[in-house]
């Protein structure tokens, strides 16, 4: 998993509330076996038509967020259902931060899991953001981890919350393999010591 400690990056924003996981990843492309390679399908029936050509009107199909990096919605971001893979398509996709005013559980877990930062703001924080990026073309933010904090280059700066232990995660890089792996000095004594496995 990528380490997080601060990144600054172009803005894009979905103007919307309850963008839910069938929209992030929808239901046909979960049959793929790969972690890997969803950003291709992020957002697949908003972004494009039904020819296969990209959605003119769509944001992330705008000029001015290609290449963004962190993604601003609204409230309720990511609820419907429980799949892992919206988490991974905005990771393949180039996400690194999705800021909002709250998040589905299941999706705001998921995003620990994967490296992917989610970031609660207050409404006016965060309708703060969307007016800026629609008044500058390549809006940028800087996401501090350690500080715990959003800021840009003129003058605004918010503050959010998120546990130590997540926290200290992101910034190590450490998923949930990793971090079994840190102990497997004591697993294997463990092993050793009930029999589970014998020296070759």
């Amino acid at each position: 998993m990528k380490p997080f400690e601060t990144h600054t990056g172009i803005v894009a924003t979905l103007d919307r509330s309850n963008v839910d996981t069938d929209q992030i990843i929808p239901k046909q492309f979960l049959k793929r076996i790969e972690r890997t390679g969803f950003g291709q399908f992020l957002f697949y029936d908003w972004r494009f038509l039904e020819d296969g050509s990209p959605n003119p009107d769509f944001e992330l199909n705008q000029p001015q967020f290609q290449g963004a990096s962190i993604l601003v919605g609204r409230k309720n971001f990511g609820n419907g259902s429980s799949r892992e893979h919206a988490v991974w398509s905005l990771d393949d996709y180039g996400i690194r931060a999705v800021i909002a005013e709250s998040f589905a559980d299941i999706f705001y877990n998921n995003c620990f899991k994967n490296g992917l930062l989610p970031i609660t703001l207050t409404p006016e924080e965060v309708h703060q953001i969307h007016d800026r990026v629609n008044q500058q073309d390549g809006y940028q933010l800087t996401i501090d981890l350690p500080a715990q904090s959003v800021r840009d280059e003129d003058g605004l700066e918010a503050t959010f919350e998120i546990e130590t232990f997540r926290k200290e995660c992101l910034i190590g890089g450490l998923d949930q393999i990793a971090l079994t792996l840190n102990h497997i000095d004591k697993i294997e004594q463990f092993e050793k010591a009930n029999g589970y496995c014998q020296d070759s």
